[in-house]
């Protein structure tokens, strides 16, 4: 297949899968592996071994994922399945080829929070790119299937004996360093994926929903959606206003429905991510 065959988007998923890697193999050699921090998945694993046996990270990373690819071809799908395999190999080598870079500080501490920074702006731009870096993905994959616990559920478990594990062979303040760089990176990595402009949604309980509706749309140019509902103690039906705002819109929101009824039952939740008219456009990845 030539390169001008192959369609455009699947050409950026690739891209953005080996430029994820690039930035996590950085954040793991200048942060990570300089302060003996531990990491989750297959790549903690090598680099425990990396601190016991000085072996390769790069090179061991790739070795671990070996069984599980052959394991885990018919389990996770043959896009995952060759998507995954790129974002290995990317991780891999650029492990190998950024493995002489100078540590960027030996506060652990900072190391910790900085390297889940860079770290989850990597991740988020792979599964953003919805590839993946193998490992104990592809495992947990594989166990879903025979086990009772859902994907996610392995994952944490394998993590968690991963980090113990950290905890046993160097100490256990390692182990909660490693905890805080994955809880960073995970926020990170929600943030990359669902990106930074949150919107806010609105749901109101009240008897005047026609006026509160009516300044939504004109005030604030924003949809909104009545809901019929029954209350389960009154037994009465009731209107239920929905809309969905940006953050600068939430106080003029809270002003309308205060005005025209301070009695109004009200609940805001977060959205990560919007899309349709008046908010993002479908993008194609």
């Amino acid at each position: 297949m030539t390169l001008k065959r192959i369609p455009w988007n699947i050409i950026k998923r690739c891209l953005g899968i080996i430029i994820g890697a690039i930035i996590v193999a950085v954040s793991i050699n200048s942060f990570i592996i300089s302060n003996r921090i531990a990491d989750g998945g297959l790549t903690g694993i090598a680099i425990i071994f990396h601190y016991l046996f000085e072996w390769d990270v790069g090179i061991t990373v790739f070795i671990l994922n070996i069984p599980l690819f052959i394991l885990g071809y018919k389990a996770v799908g043959k896009q995952l399945f060759i998507l995954s395999i790129l974002g290995v190999v990317s991780l891999s080598l650029a492990l190998d080829f950024t493995k002489n870079i100078a540590a960027v500080t030996d506060d652990i501490l900072l190391a910790a929070i900085f390297g889940g920074l860079i770290t989850g702006i990597g991740m988020g731009i792979i599964f953003r790119s919805r590839g993946s870096l193998g490992g104990t993905d592809i495992l947990a994959i594989i166990l879903n299937k025979k086990t009772a616990f859902s994907v996610g559920q392995i994952i944490l478990i394998l993590d968690a004996l991963i980090f113990l594990g950290a905890a046993i062979i160097f100490e256990p303040e390692m182990a909660m360093y490693a905890m805080i760089y994955m809880f960073i990176a995970s926020k990170v990595i929600d943030l990359v994926q669902g990106g930074l402009d949150y919107s806010k949604s609105v749901m109101v309980i009240t008897e005047n929903y026609d006026v509160i509706a009516d300044e939504i749309i004109n005030k604030l140019d924003r949809g909104v959606t009545f809901f019929s509902a029954e209350g389960a103690y009154t037994k009465k039906s009731k209107k239920v206003v929905y809309s969905i705002v940006n953050r600068a819109q939430l106080a003029q929101i809270k002003d309308i429905v205060y005005k025209h009824d301070p009695d109004a039952f009200v609940a805001i939740g977060d959205v990560s991510e919007v899309v349709g008219e008046g908010f993002a456009g479908w993008k194609r990845s």
